[in-house]
């Protein structure tokens, strides 16, 4: 197994049907793929079509999702390509030698969902270097991406438009003579959810690949990375709780077998299983056997844990390592109220017989934090109901039709024949198994306590609907009249009740952690995103500077006379980042 150094690429496309892109050294009148910089931001001329945020509510989407999720759980074995990657290259990427000795690297996960969020945070990755609270940081060698690469599903088009499109658009080209950058990308659940097909064929099964200026270097789903200083990265693919594959684990035994005792690793994750074991505590077992059988022979210390996949920047320290999650790249935000004071890891409940002593960590810096997060939640009432119309909608259909149930049960035949209308029966049924599914119970009394409580609640504005429908006139108007109005003024009506009702659960809910990812999902909040910026110095030293971005820039103009490594598209309004939390150096 050989050690490979980045190459200088010859640019070809990684999605058929796409534009082709061009390699560095083009005139300065064109972009990449030899077409003149766009000069509007019309889709034939930029070459992908800017989406906006994702509906999460929508209800084909959560149809789809739910589907997609029965089909994992039913044939996910059989969709698992990670075996048959045993056939591809099994090289280590070496950047360890630089001119400086020492090594900038970015960090992102969770992008490609709508564009002014996906954009933004792409546009200052691709700038030079950013002035953060006064201080300049270069633009990183190496762009690591944390998973979820596309949403909300993996498909050729939707990784065009979501994320290959936005990220060439804000680095067409790399500058002429300096190391063009090269991107490492390690996939989430969305990108798994047609087997890792669109995922492979975009960052991996190509040579000399690249996105727009980004140069990608991988071959497989995982990969390891010699850095300086005697710094690693191992990143691992270990999606939706699977087993780490005997090919992966091969891949990083001989990986392993060239790191020592001085070296130190920064282990990539797809999902920050050290927080969700607090509900599962199995979550975590996967990492902790890979860190104890893999990392372990080799004395190496593992000095930093990173994922994405949970929208927010969240950091646990202890005396061994920094836990970090940070999967602010353009997803809806996720608040951080509910995260806790401190975490043990590996978990005591853990049933692992060889698990890793227990150790404690605590929480140092979370974005947005408690206050903010929580004033995010509040905007509930006013953010669902604009970002889900198509769900509203639904909501009021399926209270009309219960209303139009229960008025006919109260008119006909005697007391348990209108209780047990057929009609009125399969609406309640309905009801009360979509609020608790959506409670995602899965054993847990408390999601299925709030998933009943939930369902009555709607029951109970359906029933006061239906009383204030008996005391109108319209029930007593010639048929189809009261059909109609039911459907054009009680309609509509019921609609934005329910959705307020909805509101109130969810904000009630997520105080009591059932259904906080659905909160703020639901609101497709795109303030408060988030990135690494990691400095190696020469001495071995790692820095870690994590960068905020407040509010994401939603006008945009195009920019058709700038070099041909500037970005195509420029934000009208400077877009200002921050630290989240002061630079902290891991040794």
């Amino acid at each position: 197994m050989a050690i490979v150094p980045p190459q200088r690429s010859t640019p070809s496309d990684a999605v058929p049907g796409a534009p082709p892109e061009a390699s560095p050294g083009k005139p300065a009148e064109s972009g990449a793929g030899g077409r003149s910089r766009p000069r509007s931001l019309d889709p034939q001329e930029l070459g992908f079509e800017r989406k906006g945020p994702i509906g999460w509510l929508a209800p084909l989407l959560l149809l789809s999702t739910g589907l997609r999720t029965l089909l994992h759980i039913l044939f996910g074995a059989y969709l698992d390509k990670r075996e048959l990657q045993n056939a591809l290259d099994d090289d280590v990427f070496d950047h360890s030698a630089t001119a400086t000795g020492d090594i900038w690297v970015d960090y992102v996960a969770d992008l490609g969902d709508g564009f002014d969020a996906t954009y933004s945070v792409a546009y200052l990755l691709s700038q030079e270097s950013l002035e953060v609270d006064g201080e300049l940081l270069p633009r990183g060698r190496l762009l690591l991406m944390g998973g979820d690469q596309v949403y909300p599903v993996a498909s050729g088009d939707d990784y065009e438009n979501r994320m290959k499109g936005p990220y060439r658009a804000a680095l067409p080209e790399a500058p002429a003579g300096t190391p063009r950058p090269t991107l490492y990308a390690l996939p989430g659940n969305h990108d798994w959810y047609d087997g890792l097909t669109a995922f492979l064929r975009l960052f991996a099964r190509r040579k000399d690949g690249h996105i727009g200026g980004w140069r990608t270097g991988q071959r497989r789903s995982y990969f390891a990375i010699k850095l300086p200083g005697n710094w690693w990265v191992f990143a691992v693919d270990e999606q939706f709780g699977a087993y780490i594959d005997d090919p992966q684990l091969l891949y990083f035994e001989k990986a392993a077998e060239k790191v020592g005792p001085d070296d130190r690793v920064i282990l990539m994750t797809p999902s920050p299983t050290w927080v969700k074991a607090r509900e599962n505590p199995h979550a975590y077992d996967a990492v902790d056997y890979f860190i104890r059988t893999i990392l372990g022979p080799t004395q190496a210390r593992v000095r930093v844990l990173v994922s994405g996949d949970l929208h927010h920047y969240a950091r646990f320290s202890g005396d061994d390592r920094e836990l970090i999650t940070c999967g602010g790249g353009g997803a809806y935000t996720l608040g951080t109220q509910n995260l806790p004071d401190h975490l043990t890891v590996p978990p005591e409940a853990s049933l692992s017989r060889s698990s890793s002593r227990s150790r404690r960590y605590d929480r140092k810096a979370t974005y947005p934090d408690t206050a903010e997060s929580n004033r995010m939640g509040w905007g509930v009432f006013r953010r669902v109901p604009r970002r889900n119309a198509g769900f509203a909608t639904l909501l009021g259909i399926i209270h009309t039709l219960t209303m139009l149930a229960m008025a006919g049960a109260a008119s006909q035949g005697g007391t348990v024949q209108r209780l047990f209308s057929i009609p009125l029966v399969l609406m309640l049924v309905l009801i009360m198994a979509g609020t608790v599914l959506f409670a995602k119970p899965e054993g847990n009394a408390r999601h299925l306590v709030f998933g009943v409580s939930h369902g009555f609640t709607q029951i109970g504005l359906a029933v006061l609907g239906t009383w204030a429908w008996l005391h109108l006139p319209f029930r007593d108007w010639p048929w189809p009249g009261p059909l109609a109005v039911a459907a054009i003024l009680y309609g509509p009506l019921i609609a934005v009740l329910a959705t307020q009702l909805l509101s109130l659960y969810l904000l009630v809910a997520a105080r009591f952690d059932v259904n906080l990812n659905e909160l703020y999902a639901g609101q497709g909040i795109e303030e408060a995103k988030s990135f690494l910026r990691l400095h190696i110095a020469a001495d071995g030293t790692l820095t870690i500077h994590p960068i905020g971005i407040g509010t994401v820039c939603h006008e945009w103009a195009a920019d058709p006379d700038g070099d041909p490594h500037s970005s195509w598209v420029r934000p009208e309004k400077p877009l200002v980042v921050h630290r989240v939390e002061p630079a902290f150096e891991v040794r």
